[in-house]
């Protein structure tokens, strides 16, 4: 019987954290510490290694999530520690988890069997507080609003315009629409409504924001709603970016973990790929860069969503270009993209798996469209069968595509030298002779921005807009924001805007049905299918199993 993965992490010895440090030439006056194990690291330091050469940066991707699910971030993570067992210097930055899907269905962010960051419990919990920040920070700007109106609105915000919510690191359905102000002397009286924390617009300036005087700019910009006269008002106009920035002035600061196998691992920044753009932050990624020679990142769900944001947006705001790329997969999910539920996913079907192929395929045609080096990642299961496997092989081989086994859950970083070596033959022989390329170029209009993400990451025949949509695209053209970029909120399940069409499909649209600005991350977000921003719990979430024995935490995956 497996051991879970809390088991794991609570039977492996850690280091402490200025162990770690010293290992990437940091001392104790370089860090911020949280404990023995968790450090946050000063922002001084890069000032320090900026005439350093930069690392290299690997982005792990995946396939469409499944409920079999397909290990992207413990790939991430046994991917860094089998190239430290090569002797190369390595760093794993990746996201740290919300705590909402912690406490519903999804889990964690923290790896899982023995590639897995620690301490795990810390990290899936309350951590170094930075999420906790966020929810202060963008609930202050929620609470000075309301008070602006209660105190004469010199800016005549119209409350029916606002466009600014609450927020809360939890998923509650209940609080999606609400209305504030109710009772005598308590305020303007006005619908409201949360979001999930890691949707709001604060995490995503966290994760682009160069530092802290760059995440002040973009935070003054911010558009709260709009005026009677309907032009837009910020946050620079109602006068707390000041206090926004004292409230996250830690939290812009990346946080030092570690891995099972004692990697050196930033964990900072958290924004979902769905709803937001889906990966950690450019600080932590940048300062990745400069402390060691290879960087390990992971974006949310599959190639559709946080590898487009990466390569699209966080590259942009960094300033990098990607070495290469790994696209994970499993067996077990390609047979569900092949049709096979998952109570019958144990029983070989070759003719299943590869039929559900074609849903890699797509997301390797995305990752090809930007012109990157890739290698496809199996990550294997005890129930992989060897006719799957070596159908599996024959197919990448007669398409020409690198694939390599991964067995970092159940091995660490030794199940993971081949991946390894094959990624460093990428970076080195392969990524200098490509030339990254967007998708789409910022002078494109809106419009023809998701028309490109629809048809080239895709597949789509095209896009469809709602009269709401259409009405905010030609109002965001008139105030100057049609060169942004853009972030679409789709569902993770399918390339299309309906979750329930799996595998490969053709022939379909995308619809858009409203339009929103972030400012301040310099993108405009497009909505489609029912995606929603504040998540409900499932009817059995993980909370009902957690608890606390002998001062151990049971419960927690």
């Amino acid at each position: 019987m497996y051991k879970t993965d809390l088991e794991i992490a609570q039977m492996n010895g850690i280091n402490k954290i200025v162990e770690i440090a010293k290992t990437l030439n940091l001392d104790e006056d370089d860090l911020e510490l949280y404990g023995k194990y968790k450090a946050k690291i000063n922002l001084d330091v890069m000032d320090r290694l900026s005439n350093k050469k930069d690392g290299k940066v690997i982005l792990v991707t995946a396939i469409n999530p499944t409920p079999a699910g397909e290990g992207k971030s413990t790939t991430t993570i046994g991917l860094a520690d089998a190239l430290n067992l090569l002797g190369e210097k390595v760093i794993v930055a990746i996201r740290e988890p919300s705590f909402g899907p912690v406490m519903g269905v999804k889990g964690g962010a923290c790896g899982g069997g023995y590639a897995q960051v620690v301490p795990m419990e810390d990290i899936n919990l309350h951590f170094t507080g930075d999420i906790h920040a966020i929810t202060t920070a963008n609930n202050a700007i929620s609470a000075i609003i309301d008070n602006h109106l209660q105190q004469g609105n010199e800016l005549s915000i119209n409350p029916k315009t606002i466009t600014w919510k609450r927020c809360l690191d939890m998923n509650d359905r209940v609080l999606r629409k609400i209305v504030v102000g109710l009772g005598n002397g308590n305020g303007v009286c006005r619908g409201d409504g949360f979001n999930i924390t890691v949707a709001s617009e604060i995490m995503a300036i966290l994760c682009l924001a160069k530092d802290l005087k760059d995440f002040k700019a973009r935070v003054e910009k911010i558009i709260i709603g709009y005026n009677y006269s309907k032009k837009p008002v910020t946050v620079k106009e109602l006068g707390c970016s000041g206090a926004v920035t004292v409230i996250m002035k830690d939290a812009i600061m990346p946080n030092l973990v570690q891995t099972l196998e004692h990697t050196p691992a930033l964990v900072h920044g958290g924004p979902f790929a769905n709803i937001a753009h889906g990966c950690n932050s450019v600080i932590a990624t940048n300062l990745a860069r400069k402390l060691s020679d290879i960087v390990i990142t992971e974006a949310g769900f599959g190639a559709d969503l946080g590898a487009e944001k990466f390569l699209n947006i966080k590259t942009r705001a960094g300033e990098f270009s990607p070495s290469a790329v790994v696209i994970v997969a499993t067996i077990r999910a390609l047979k569900m993209h092949g049709g096979v539920g998952k109570a019958d996913l144990a029983v070989e079907n070759v003719e299943a798996m590869l039929t559900g192929i074609g849903n890699l395929e797509k997301h390797i045609e995305s990752v090809k469209a930007f012109n990157v080096p890739y290698v496809v990642c199996i990550n294997k299961f005890v129930t992989d069968t060897d006719a799957e496997v070596s159908s599996l092989y024959d197919y990448m081989a007669k398409n020409n595509h690198k694939v390599e086994i991964s067995e970092v859950w159940e091995h660490g970083g030794k199940g993971g030298i081949n991946l390894a070596k094959t990624v460093l033959d990428i970076i080195n022989f392969e990524s200098g002779d490509k030339t990254f390329t967007h998708t789409y170029d910022l002078s494109d209009t809106i419009q023809e921005k998701i028309e490109k993400i629809a048809k080239i990451i895709y597949g789509a025949d095209g896009v469809d807009f709602t009269k709401n949509a259409l009405e905010q695209l030609v109002k965001f053209k008139e105030l100057g924001f049609d060169r942004m970029a853009v972030c679409m909120a789709k569902t993770p399940s399918s390339l299309t805007d309906n979750p329930k069409i799996i595998g490969r499909p053709t022939g379909f649209r995308i619809t858009v049905r409203e339009m929103m600005v972030s400012a301040g991350a310099d993108f405009v977000v497009a909505l489609t299918g029912n995606v929603v921003t504040m998540p409900g719990l499932s009817k059995n979430p993980t909370a009902m199993q957690m608890d606390v024995i002998d001062d151990k935490i049971v419960g927690l995956f």
